[in-house]
């Protein structure tokens, strides 16, 4: 996916963000498609006018958009042969496509980017959404019962499908932490995280611990690292380990032996999905075969997985339209994600995947407020 332009999005403050780390300073603030010529990028007042006038027709009611219906629009005052010489123009530019002959236009994927990327207003969400949002985010007391909210409030309120990414463990902070020996040299880790989610893992010391070393052992993670996520745990005990290993209580020798051992079977990549359903009801996506791969992407996961991680460290929303995904499956798809976070550390991304021919402003903001939400509400848990 090198070299693609993806849009990064902060409510009334947008800026560009490459996925080649490259960065555009020029007006208009969006992103451009990393592809398009200079001449498309000059188009004139006339040309980007009729451009939003028929894609914003397009998304509206999904039919090609002919030149006598442009001529007919409110503030278009042109006549419909000059219409037709700017839309063969457009078309040229590979802005606009026929998809029959003699039938009107519908915009590309690349008419689509420049349409986000300048020439699209970012109204607030409506404030009966965004109390819709903060309501549901508000009911619930563990971590597992945020992210599935989440994801059924974005697909419920864009009507396409909504995804979140569930945070890996090693990335919440520890609460409280518990072993139990069992047979054959093995200990039950009884991890409590701050997301009130609790997980067990199985490791295998180094050696065999005593009921007592491992009771002195959680001790002393827990009055010296709770409220540290794993990762800050097992970096600052190996750090002393090694830094300090001849003088090193015996407590804390254990200590950076379970807790690395701990760590070194991380969770799996995961998300959950709400809404599948509804692409059957998109007009854009009707192929009986497309659909199928799409619900199959949707299980195997990986694919979509790889897509959401990298857009972990965005800093804003990100929008991939049609093949900018990088993915084959979602050609015919946008992805609008954006990562959600506590005090700082992001902790997943969440995201919609449609048609390309969606309400770019609504799902933008929704998916932007929806991301802030659920790390408000994800804090509160901690």
């Amino acid at each position: 996916m090198t070299g693609i332009w993806v849009c990064a999005i902060e409510f009334q403050k947008v800026s560009v963000i490459g996925l080649s780390n490259a960065h555009c300073h020029a007006p208009p603030p969006l992103g451009i498609l990393h592809a398009m010529s200079q001449d498309t990028l000059d188009l004139d007042q006339r040309a980007r006018n009729l451009l939003r006038t028929l894609i914003s027709q397009y998304i509206r009611d999904g039919r090609p958009v002919g030149s006598r219906t442009l001529a007919r629009m409110h503030g278009v005052n042109l006549s419909p042969a000059t219409i037709r010489n700017v839309m063969a123009d457009l078309e040229s530019e590979g802005l606009v496509a026929a998809p029959h002959t003699s039938a009107g236009r519908v915009p590309t994927p690349r008419g689509y980017r420049l349409f986000v990327d300048s020439m699209l207003h970012m109204p607030p969400l409506a404030e009966d959404q965004l109390g819709r949002i903060q309501a549901e985010l508000s009911t619930h007391d563990s971590g597992d019962g945020l992210i599935e909210s989440a994801s059924n409030l974005l697909s419920g309120i864009t009507h396409f499908v909504g995804l979140v990414t569930v945070p890996k463990r090693d990335q919440l902070a520890l609460r409280h932490i518990d072993f139990v020996s069992l047979e054959s040299n093995k200990v039950l880790v009884i991890l409590v995280l701050s997301d009130n989610e609790v997980q067990n893992r199985v490791i295998q010391p180094s050696r065999p611990y005593s009921r007592r070393e491992l009771e002195k052992t959680a001790n002393y993670i827990n009055q010296h690292y709770s409220g540290q996520t794993l990762h800050q745990i097992v970096r600052d005990l190996v750090r002393q380990l090694r830094s300090v290993q001849d003088s090193m209580d015996a407590i804390m020798q254990t200590a950076a032996d379970m807790a690395e051992r701990t760590l070194q079977e991380p969770d799996p990549a995961n998300f959950v999905v709400a809404g599948q359903t509804n692409l059957m009801s998109c007009v854009d996506l009707a192929n009986l075969d497309r659909l199928r791969e799409l619900f199959e992407a949707f299980s195997r996961k990986q694919e979509i997985i790889s897509l959401l991680e990298g857009c972990i460290h965005a800093d804003g929303v990100r929008l991939f339209i049609g093949d900018e995904s990088g993915s084959e499956v979602l050609g015919e798809c946008s992805v609008v994600t954006a990562p959600y976070s506590v005090d700082g550390q992001v902790l997943g991304v969440l995201g919609v995947v449609g048609p390309t021919r969606m309400k770019y402003d609504h799902v933008i903001q929704v998916v932007e407020t929806t991301g802030k939400l659920l790390g408000q509400a994800m804090r509160q848990l901690s």
